[in-house]
């Protein structure tokens, strides 16, 4: 008689199959009951490893002993003649279909009822779990890749010369922001601590980055000495330090060089190459950065001698995209001011963006300065919102942009969308009022009203005397209700523009009609060239909508910048069901951006 036919005669196969099935269904068991029971994690363990172990065990059991009518004996003890191995083999068959049973019965139940929470619950567990595991990680891995670059410090004697060092600041921060491993803090924020006496974890505490990069600048001639070093902010440890000594046509080396150690000292692992500057000569490189410096002061006698400079860069070098798309800007501004008629301005700034583009088909900024063309002179939303997206993508760290994108979802009605861009853009530059106002604005649209509250009181702490923040903040009063306290903080406008707005506003709110008149009245005979949508809120919120509707037109006449803050205006919610909305909308670009509204956020009321 052969091994394998003893094996069978003895029911070995049979009783590690028996054991086998039984040792699964415990196993199920015992991993339902554990969470449920509150049993420590081990203990699904100790069951599999204890079943293990007696699987050998039961195995020569059945090989040693034989179930008899007298119990159990060896097998060598008992006479084959007498041996009841088959009738045991039948009842071991009977167990193993009876377990069989209960097997399929538990993995019905758990497959199709239990199985589905468990599973439910188990993903969450597991989703928290990464997130704790993983995310925390990340974000002290992006604090830790955070920096700032301050203005470096002006060493010539010739303080004329602060443009130059402010410029090749920003320039370096630009570059920088390229990067998207590295979160740089934008340009307002870090350079809001220029000529402070603050020390260096108090700034990266403000700005929320572990790094600062500062230096100076000394240029005499054709020379340049630009001194720059990374400091770790929370130990004041210097990371990295160099001097450049070179002559100014290496100014853009320089730049990148800088970049190049800054990424080396914080360990950054670029996805892509390190981005390079985009070269010109010194003259016309000096040429854009004065231009760009007296640009922003946007005043009537500066913004000609801005155009001046930038006029002077861009015939010497042809080339260069950041003169042309600057000078087209000035052109803009020139325009938003009155200096010059807005038809003549912008087409002067749509020929300068063009340029830009030629020069560079991959310039972020010229794609910007396009869409707040399409934007504030041809109403063109949709082609507008495409052209900050496409500078967005460019320069997708760039907290301008993201700021400007997120104005123009405010624009087209996509009120919570715009919020959370905005968010990300005040991570990048916390301490830009602007920015902050025009987040307010978007909470205040979306009816969030105690947010926007205190979006417009952390502006004015940030800048006091910042325009439309206090007639603002009135309105959001008037619509909690207070118009005593609004009344209070529109008397503080500095803005005649705003101020006379929101006097006729809330005299109306506070039922003094014929305040509210001489303050309206004031306003249409001092304001009425450039302020119509002004004139056409206070119509609307006292519900005129005849006149409404008539200086509605007329912003469109003059192309009013005010009329890309229309849909969501709460001014304008009674206007919704006048037959001539949805045509006016039409006018301007914007009805079918209305029509997908909420109707809390001012969309279609049915």
């Amino acid at each position: 008689m052969n091994f394998f036919t003893e094996l069978k005669r003895r029911n070995v196969f049979k009783v590690a199959a028996a054991y086998i099935i039984v040792a699964w269904l415990l196993l199920q068991v015992s991993d339902t009951l554990v969470p449920a029971l509150h049993l420590p994690e081990w203990f699904n363990s100790g069951v599999a490893f204890a079943l293990i172990i007696g699987f050998p065990i039961a195995v020569i059991f059945a090989w040693a002993f034989e179930m008899t009518p007298d119990g159990l004996k060896k097998e060598k003890d008992v006479d084959r003649s007498q041996s009841i191995a088959q009738v045991t083999g039948n009842k071991l068959n009977n167990a193993i279909i009876g377990v069989l049973v209960l097997a399929l019965g538990y993995f019905v139940l758990d497959k199709f009822v239990l199985d589905p929470e468990r599973d439910a619950a188990e993903i969450a567990s597991a989703v928290q779990n990464a997130q704790e595991k993983v995310q925390e990680p990340a974000a002290t891995e992006q604090a830790e890749k955070s920096i700032a670059v301050l203005p470096f410090v002006n060493m010539t004697s010739d303080r004329e010369q602060e443009y130059f060092s402010d410029g090749l600041s920003e320039e370096l921060l630009n570059l920088l922001a390229k990067m998207p491993e590295l979160r740089v803090a934008a340009r307002t924020s870090s350079f809001s601590f220029k000529g402070k006496n603050l020390e260096i974890p108090e700034i990266a505490s403000r700005l929320k980055v572990a790094h600062i990069l500062e230096g100076s600048v000394r240029k005499s001639g054709d020379q340049i000495r630009i001194t720059a070093q990374l400091v770790k902010a929370d130990d004041g440890y210097h990371l990295w330090s160099e001097t450049y000594d070179r002559q100014l046509d290496n100014v853009f080396q320089i730049q990148d060089e800088i970049a190049g150690e800054v990424v080396r000292a914080l360990k950054v692992t670029l996805l892509n190459e390190t981005p390079k500057s985009r070269e010109t000569s010194p003259e016309v490189y000096q040429l854009y950065l004065e231009g760009q410096h007296v640009r922003r002061q946007v005043s009537a006698p500066t913004l000609p001698q801005a155009i001046n400079l930038l006029k002077q860069a861009v015939a010497l070098d042809p080339t260069y995209a950041p003169a042309w798309a600057e000078l087209a800007y000035a052109y803009m501004w020139e325009a938003g001011i009155g200096l010059t008629p807005i038809d003549e301005a912008f087409a002067l700034a749509d020929q300068a963006i063009e340029r830009a583009l030629e020069a560079d088909p991959g310039y972020s900024r010229a794609y910007f300065v396009k869409g707040a063309s399409q934007m504030y002179n041809k109403f063109n939303f949709k082609a507008a919102y495409e052209g900050y997206q496409h500078a967005l993508e460019l320069e997708p760290g760039n907290a301008f942009l993201l700021g400007q994108n997120a104005t123009a979802l405010r624009a087209i009605g996509r009120m919570d969308q715009s919020i959370a861009l905005f968010e990300q853009a005040l991570a990048l530059d916390p301490l830009m009022s602007e920015m902050r106002s025009w987040q307010a604005l978007a909470l205040s649209y979306a009816g969030q009203l105690d947010e926007a509250e205190s979006a417009y009181r952390t502006v004015l702490t940030l800048s006091p005397d910042f325009s439309g923040a206090h007639y603002r903040l009135g309105r959001i009063l008037i619509a909690k209700g207070m118009p005593g306290v609004a009344l209070e903080q529109i008397k503080q406008e500095k803005s005649s523009t705003y101020s006379l707005t929101g006097l006729a506003m809330v005299h109306h709110a506070l039922g003094s009609q014929e305040s509210s008149q001489r303050a309206l009245d004031e306003l249409i005979r001092t304001m009425a060239s450039h302020a119509a949508y002004q004139i056409a809120e206070v119509y609307g919120f006292r519900g005129d909508n005849d006149k409404a509707f008539e200086w509605l037109q007329e912003s469109l006449v003059i192309r009013d910048s005010g009329l890309v803050s229309t849909l969501g205006n709460p001014a304008f919610y009674d206007l919704r069901v006048d037959p001539r909305w949805q045509p006016f909308l039409d006018r301007l670009g914007l009805l079918e951006f209305w029509l997908e509204m909420p109707a809390e956020h001012g969309g279609p009321t049915h």
